[in-house]
């Protein structure tokens, strides 16, 4: 597991030594905490607007894969969606005469 870039690291007994107002306040002020245990990353601790940003680009990274995924397999060919509908055995008309759902 990578250790975020500029992130310092602690271990859960100097986290629990700091007490966690003074690691959210760390947070708020822009300070990302990486919490370990026996070596190994178990936690972070980070703010608000950093998990916006890290949220944000992972929301970003799976538009660009499914993008580049479409891309690559994407044959050209198109389907119209009167054809999709006979395929269901519907036409548009079928479709509209359905009850709303409420």
């Amino acid at each position: 597991m990578a250790i975020p870039r500029d992130a310092h690291e602690l271990t859960v007994t100097e986290a629990a030594q700091r007490g966690v107002a003074k690691l959210v306040a760390e947070a708020e002020q822009g300070s990302d905490r990486v919490v370990t245990r026996r070596h190994r990353p178990v936690a972070a601790v980070v703010g608000m607007d950093r998990l916006a940003a890290i949220e944000e680009a992972a929301a970003d990274l799976h538009d660009l894969a499914l993008v580049l995924a479409r891309s690559v397999t994407d044959s050209g060919e198109r389907t119209s969606l009167d054809d999709v509908l006979a395929a269901f055995g519907h036409t548009r008309d079928s479709i509209a005469a359905l009850p709303d759902d409420e």
